[in-house]
């Protein structure tokens, strides 16, 4: 599956570590809403493009999920600040095409 790295130059090898390295680092520093949103960006950063179409739960299994994940984020990251924050949709930014992480200064 990864037989592309082999044909790689040092250079390019390196190029590829810090794509993915930026394309990871998007993804840690989500926060807020954007921790109960499904990464494309993320998954779009491996080289076999596959259709990744989630199935998607029901409305009470996928709220019950939620919870479940809140309480988690209580337990392991209890001294986090917290915000009373609405959600906005702008979360929703992420379906749209965007440019590749690495290209940014």
């Amino acid at each position: 599956m990864d037989e592309d790295l082999e044909a790689m130059t040092k250079e390019q090898l390196i190029a590829e570590a810090k794509r993915l390295r930026a394309g990871i680092r998007a993804h840690r520093d989500s926060t807020g809403h954007d921790l109960c949103w499904h990464h494309p960006d993320l998954w779009g950063l491996l080289p076999e493009q596959v259709d990744v179409r989630p199935w998607v739960p029901t409305w009470p299994r996928f709220m019950e999920g939620c919870i479940r994940y809140r309480a988690m984020l209580d337990r392991e990251l209890a001294d986090a600040p917290r915000r009373d924050e609405r959600f906005s949709g702008a979360s929703l930014e992420q379906s749209k095409p965007r440019k590749d992480p690495a290209d940014s200064p």
